[in-house]
């Protein structure tokens, strides 16, 4: 049985903006619905983190949401690994953060760079890479969520082309899931139950293609 990782933030965690922070019901989650699209032909491990970078310090969080620091250490718990899908790059448009669509596509960069040149447990060899940018911000009339990515609403709408380039260039596979999923004006970031199913099931024929199940 081939084995996937998906290593996000909240859209992967599943945070559900109608319910002031709760999880959307485990089977509305898009490493859920991926994992049923592709039934027993390969296990899915969600690995979502609320605020989580792609390389950069958050110093108002209550932990480590630096995705270059902590993936080595989850790679190498869950290895061996056939997949490794990297859903990120949302938190990097605080402003406080980065701000920067081309600070993700450089942190998107370094996560690649990790997931290549780790030394695997048993002498496993690397997993194949699924980069997957996030829908673009919207506006919000959501208070705290508005003055954190207000202004980044512009910048996020350069990740997909930009993670489209990286993807080439480091020859890696890439999908936008903006092409399928749009986030919800409750607070202009998360997704509903819907849009994170959406992404689960339009991944499903991508990473069959991938893992030749």
């Amino acid at each position: 049985m081939k084995t996937v990782l998906c290593y996000g933030d909240s859209l992967t965690w599943g945070y559900d903006a109608a319910g002031q922070g709760r999880r959307h019901a485990f089977e509305d989650r898009w490493p859920s619905v991926l994992q049923a699209e592709l039934g027993g032909a390969a296990r899915v491990i969600p690995e979502g983190l609320n605020g989580r970078t792609t390389a950069f310090d958050d110093h108002l969080a209550d932990c480590d949401r630096n995705g270059a620091r902590t993936l080595p250490t989850i790679l190498a718990s869950h290895a061996p690994l056939d997949l490794i899908i990297l859903l990120l790059g949302t938190n990097d448009m605080k402003s406080f953060i980065c701000g920067r669509a081309i600070g993700a596509r450089q942190g998107m960069g370094r996560l690649i760079d990790i997931v290549r040149g780790l030394t695997y447990p048993m002498a496993a060899a690397a997993p194949k890479v699924l980069l997957v940018s996030p829908p673009a911000v919207r506006e919000t009339e959501d208070i705290n969520f508005s003055a954190m990515f207000g202004e980044s609403i512009a910048e996020s709408r350069k990740l997909a082309p930009l993670y489209a380039a990286l993807a080439a260039e480091v020859n890696c596979d890439f999908f936008d899931a903006g092409t399928v999923a749009e986030t919800t004006p409750l607070d202009g970031i998360h997704l509903d139950a819907e849009n994170t199913r959406r992404i689960g099931a339009a991944l499903a024929p991508k990473v069959r293609d991938m893992l030749e199940i």
